[in-house]
């Protein structure tokens, strides 16, 4: 009989590579591994070519990704991805064609966001969309604090004229985190661990959640006044019909002055093209901002916000650490292993 087969779109970098196969082939899984992204190419083939399948492809070539997931008719019954690979509508719709001798069952995230996925039609097509929420809360809290830190303490700057032996003071003194306020949107995981580490270190936080949540952040009322009565605006939920374009313009005219914006959640939260005016401009309250996430990304990657020196840039790399990124590829190798042999409990599995 043959085995319930997977596709690794884009497979845990490094090591990790290694823990994440043999936890799925543990599971009695035939994995079959894109080797598009993998830096030893012919390392892994030599390390795992009796006991695995490869491929090489673009899956963010939507195209591509479709023909290499039906290719001879076979199909695949889960595929994970860590990037994000977006799945739309037309890839759900082929890689569940009765035509298929094995029909597409679970779409697997090492990671928390499933805005990748269109969740509407994983229903429609009886696929279920799991998830490891959670499994990045420490390492995006403490990128969190670090981009904060590099913008208050001008690490940027100095370095970079440290680099062409050029030695600057500061034009003000800068502050400390003790004298500024936190406004976290969203009080998830990720937003709970970064309010723990900010008050350790001194500082005024509140927060804001869609949901009931135990906290002991102190709330604020709304999204206006969260924006206008903090220093530091960290944004920490995932990108939904109802928070895409959340902060815009009015809501980036709202900020008070002096105060910095972080997004290391999802880059369609926010208006960049917005975010980049409101940089550019010298009377505008909002002085500078971190961005981990974009609108696009990988490939595709653009952004208004290119050029500005107060806007920190970086390539959605708050949740890579080792343990973070462990921790979600083996999570996601149990939920797929879980769903596919028909035991859901306590396999969380992301809904329209």
């Amino acid at each position: 009989m043959e085995r319930v087969r997977v596709l690794l779109l884009d497979a845990a970098p490094g090591e990790l590579l290694d823990r994440e196969l043999a936890r799925l082939l543990g599971h009695g899984l035939a994995v079959t591994l894109n080797l598009r992204r993998v830096a030893d190419k012919a390392g892994v083939r030599a390390a795992w070519a009796c006991r695995v399948d490869f491929a090489d492809f673009d899956a963010f070539d939507e195209p591509t990704l479709i023909a290499e997931t039906i290719r001879d008719g076979i199909g695949y019954h889960a595929v994970k991805s860590r990037a994000g690979v977006p799945l739309r509508a037309a890839f759900l719709a082929a890689s569940t064609s009765s035509a298929l001798a094995n029909r597409l069952r679970v779409v697997g995230r090492a990671g928390a966001g499933t805005d990748h996925v269109e969740l509407a039609a994983a229903a429609r097509h009886g696929v279920a969309v799991t998830h490891t929420p959670g499994s990045n809360a420490n390492a995006v809290a403490e990128f969190a604090l670090a981009q904060l830190l590099a913008l208050t303490r001008g690490l940027t700057v100095h370095n970079e004229a440290a680099q062409r032996g050029r030695w600057i003071a500061p034009v003000a003194p800068a502050v400390e985190l003790s004298e500024l306020s936190l406004g976290i949107v969203g009080l998830g995981r990720i937003g709970q661990a970064l309010a723990e580490r900010a008050t350790a270190l001194g500082m005024a936080v509140q927060g804001l959640s869609r949901c009931p949540t135990e906290t002991s952040v102190s709330r604020a009322t709304s999204l206006n006044a969260l924006l206008a009565t903090s220093d530091v605006v960290s944004l920490h939920l995932p990108l939904t019909p109802q928070t895409r374009g959340m902060i815009g313009r009015a809501e980036l005219a709202m900020m008070r002055p002096g105060s910095i914006l972080l997004n290391t959640a999802r880059g369609g939260i926010v208006d960049e093209q917005a975010l980049a005016d409101a940089l550019r401009d010298r009377a505008h309250p909002l002085v500078a901002a971190a961005v981990d996430t974009f609108g696009h990304e990988h490939d595709a990657f653009a952004s208004p916000l290119f050029g500005l020196p107060n806007a920190l840039l970086t390539p959605h790399v708050a949740g890579m650490t080792e343990g973070a990124m462990a921790t979600a590829a083996i999570r996601c190798a149990d939920h797929i292993a879980s769903l596919l042999a028909g035991r859901p409990d306590g396999v969380p599995v992301v809904t329209v």
